[in-house]
């Protein structure tokens, strides 16, 4: 199932023994999937490997058994937080775009990855949302036609102390994406943040 995500490694792959898993949640069409991409292009860049964890593309695969009922969202979330946990024990930055829209499935999420979690709050309003919303799924949902739609039918909480907030809705795409590399960086320095670094340690582990 893991081929069905999207996987970005650079030609020095680094693999390091301890790398984060950056969970961006917020409201459909918040950007989340779209930012978990381009960051991950920008890390392969700096030579580190990241795999981005997409909500829509897993429930192709890895959860394609799984409706919008709160039952099948919080299995939802316990599967991808697993997935999560074992590819940052591999090494690799993992980036889950995922709306997880209750406060106790992310903290669900937390329980399973344990101290790698960092919770981003993509932020950007309803208004936002639904403007940018090409697939017309909004519409559908006040409609009546998509039940269980969080923004509509369903209520999605906003966390209340998220480790960083990229605002969508003020910023652009390179500007939220140049937040979110600095919060890496900083957050999690010990993984280094260049490929000479990545050698280094990959020499030091083959003596």
């Amino acid at each position: 199932m893991l081929a069905r995500s999207s996987c970005a490694m650079g030609p020095n792959d680094a693999v390091f023994s301890y790398a984060p898993v950056l969970w961006l949640t917020g409201l459909p069409g918040a950007g989340k999937t779209t930012l978990a991409h381009a960051l991950a292009t920008v890390l392969m860049a700096r030579g580190f490997r990241a795999m981005v964890l997409g909500g829509d593309v897993l429930r192709q695969g890895l959860s394609r058994d799984l409706g919008f009922s709160a039952r099948d969202r919080y299995e939802n979330v316990r599967r991808v937080s697993e997935v999560a946990a074992i590819l940052a024990r591999t090494g690799q930055i993992t980036v889950v775009a995922l709306i997880s829209p209750l406060a106790t499935m992310r903290n669900q999420a937390r329980e399973v990855i344990g101290e790698r979690f960092r919770q981003v709050y993509v932020k950007a309003g309803l208004e936002v949302c639904e403007a940018r919303d090409s697939k017309g799924l909004y519409r559908k949902a006040r409609r009546g036609e998509l039940p269980d739609f969080t923004g509509v039918s369903v209520h999605c909480e906003p966390p209340l102390n998220p480790d960083l907030v990229v605002d969508t809705g003020a910023r652009t795409v390179n500007e939220c994406v140049t937040q979110l590399r600095i919060f890496v960086e900083r957050e999690f320095a010990n993984i280094g943040t260049t490929r000479a670094s990545a050698r280094k340690l990959l020499r030091r582990q083959a003596v």
